[in-house]
């Protein structure tokens, strides 16, 4: 019969034990669920001031501010030099005028061109006789007085004579008289020793590079033009930082308010300074920038689809090496860690379980970071221990390394 009692009991407090495990394990996943939230009535956030946004999808993520350098297109660049050896008569252009194509900027005198002045009429001369010759011997060769081969040797010849005239006609050309020059020099055959510089597109002198009464021997440099719309801006990105950018990706210049297109991604890392060479376009605010001027850029990555997040930058706190933002829930905040993509100026590109529909606190953030510490505080979060040395004068408390007088009693 004991032992029916006392079996009985021990089924009884075995039930009461399981049940109050139960009871435990509920409380404390309540307990653990209300530690990741801040409770907070609406006068309280009101007191602390909190404001709320929506976090926007993060197609793209900007760099850091670079530095860069304006530079001018390759195919809209020119150096306009000396066709033939001469001296500088006459400069009609200084740096930064515009120019137009065609237009004559400066005037050289040359003997040279004096000597293909000469071999183009003379040229021109021979072939009006072989033409002359031709025409004789088709009539005899008609008549019969000729045979058809010295015809067949007389067209030859003026043909030969054609194609030189058409070769000194391009020398006359290349040294920089016009088809109209060439075409007054034929009709009037009055030679000239000054040779005209033309434009060879439409731009801006960029730089004067000989003087008047200046000797010069043939291709020596006279001016550097360019088109100066669009232009491009050149940047070494760090080797490290180079990953996502791709050709059309945005390149902005904030201090201007313009933006570009990259078009080049380099392959090469340069050793001076281990970056790659990034290349964009400017078409649009071009006329704000000047060839080797230098600025700062901020080129916009192409980031992973989905799951990236771009918040204001003073929305993202730190606390023990995290980065947490508080999100409104029902009855509170809720304290969500998330990992930083990048930095930008003003906003912060993070990922994390967040979606569109969230709302994040953006302003208040300190407060309630403090009470969110606060509160975990008082909710029994364990404090790192400190040593205390006990004060002098305290008097020893009972149980706590002093036996009581009723201790005391007992040990006597």
């Amino acid at each position: 019969m004991v032992s029916a009692l006392g079996s009985r009991l021990d089924s009884g407090l075995g039930l009461a034990l399981g049940a109050t495990l139960l009871i435990l394990s509920a409380t404390s996943a309540t307990s653990a669920a209300a530690a990741d939230l801040i409770p907070l009535t609406p006068a309280e956030q009101d007191r602390f001031g909190i404001q709320l946004a929506s976090p926007q999808p993060a197609e793209t993520t900007l760099t850091r501010r670079y530095p860069a350098r304006v530079a001018v297109p390759n195919p809209q660049l020119r150096v306009v030099a000396a066709r033939k050896a001469g001296v500088v008569e006459t400069l009609l252009v200084a740096e930064g005028e515009r120019v137009t194509a065609g237009q004559i900027m400066a005037r050289l005198q040359s003997p040279d061109l004096v000597s293909a002045q000469s071999d183009y009429l003379e040229s021109l001369t021979r072939l009006a006789l072989a033409e002359s010759q031709v025409a004789r011997d088709r009539m005899l060769q008609r008549e019969g007085v000729i045979a058809e081969r010295r015809l067949i040797e007389s067209q030859a010849g003026r043909d030969e004579l054609a194609t030189m005239v058409q070769q000194r006609r391009q020398v006359l050309a290349l040294a920089g008289m016009s088809e109209a020059d060439i075409d007054t020099l034929a009709r009037s055959r009055a030679l000239t020793t000054s040779l005209p510089v033309r434009a060879p597109i439409a731009g801006v002198v960029l730089e004067q590079m000989v003087s008047t009464g200046e000797s010069l021997t043939a291709a020596t440099p006279l001016y550097r033009i360019a088109d100066l719309k669009p232009l491009w801006i050149e940047v070494h990105v760090p080797v490290d930082r180079v990953a996502g950018l791709a050709p059309g990706d945005r390149a902005l210049l904030p201090t201007l308010g313009i933006e570009g297109r990259i078009i080049t991604v380099g392959r090469l890392v340069h050793s001076q300074d281990q970056g790659v060479l990034v290349r964009a376009e400017v078409a649009d605010g071009a006329e704000q920038l000047r060839p080797g001027q230098f600025i700062e850029v901020q080129l916009a990555a192409t980031t992973e689809a989905g799951g990236r997040w771009r918040v204001p930058a003073a929305t993202v706190v730190r606390h023990a090496g995290e980065a947490i933002l508080f999100v409104a829930r029902e009855g509170g905040f809720e304290p969500l860690s998330v990992r930083l993509i990048a930095e930008e100026e003003g906003e912060t590109v993070v990922t994390g379980s967040l979606v569109a529909s969230d709302r994040v606190v953006v302003k208040g953030v300190v407060e309630l970071k403090a009470a969110w510490l606060g509160a975990g505080a008082d909710a029994g979060a364990a404090p790192e221990p400190v040593d205390v040395a006990p004060e002098p004068d305290a008097e020893p408390t009972p149980g706590a390394g002093t036996k009581s007088e009723s201790e005391q009693g007992a040990a006597g």
